[in-house]
């Protein structure tokens, strides 16, 4: 779906793109054609041009070559828009795998926490933790880092306080206590905060 998306949209900038060459290329085939009157009105031998008329073809051929001016930018502008589109799309690909993973690795990191009471439940932990590996190591390459803060300062930009605790004696204010929930980041981009309590 992601990849029609993206197909899509790279049809509609294309499309885009070709609108604007041909706007340009008639406006530049008018802008010659005005300099051509023009300049066929100044080479009369018979009589001089009519002063009007010189300045309305003068003042036609300016706006015309604004309008060239205005479409070469707005072509750049298309091209630079593209290009970031682009490149974003490249950068955080995995975004939406990673989202939907995210519910997968808390389940996981769950299970881990329970404590195993016989040789069966140890295997069986010992299985998970390796597919919770896996599934870590592939997040890294990716570029996605785990929020974790705890002794941090709290930052809004990363985390999302659920609770507040009074400060305690040494304690910096605003520092994270407890972790509820860890936070993923993709690049610069956050994929879920961190739910924390911090100290106030």
């Amino acid at each position: 779906m992601a990849k029609t998306d993206e197909k899509l949209k790279q049809e509609a900038v294309t499309e885009e793109k070709v609108e604007a060459k041909e706007e340009k290329e008639d406006v530049l085939e008018e802008t010659a054609e005005c300099e051509e009157e023009k300049t066929s009105l100044e080479e009369e031998g018979a009589e001089e041009p009519q002063e009007d008329e010189l300045t309305q073809l003068e003042q036609a051929l300016q706006e015309k070559e604004e309008q060239v001016l205005r479409l070469s930018a707005e072509i750049a502008n298309i091209q630079r828009r593209h290009k970031t589109e682009v490149q974003n799309a490249a950068k955080y690909r995995s975004q939406s795998l990673a989202t939907q993973m995210l519910s997968s690795i808390d389940n996981l990191e769950r299970a881990l926490a329970i404590e195993a009471d016989d040789e069966a439940s140890e295997n069986m932990k010992r299985g998970i933790q390796m597919v919770l590996e896996s599934m870590q190591h592939a997040f890294k390459e990716e570029g996605i880092e785990e929020i974790n803060p705890k002794g941090e300062i709290f930052d809004p930009n990363f985390h999302q306080s659920v609770s507040s605790v009074p400060l305690e004696e040494g304690q910096e204010a605003n520092t994270v206590v407890e972790v509820y929930q860890k936070g993923y980041v993709l690049k610069d981009r956050v994929l879920r905060p961190a739910m924390v309590v911090v100290a106030q």
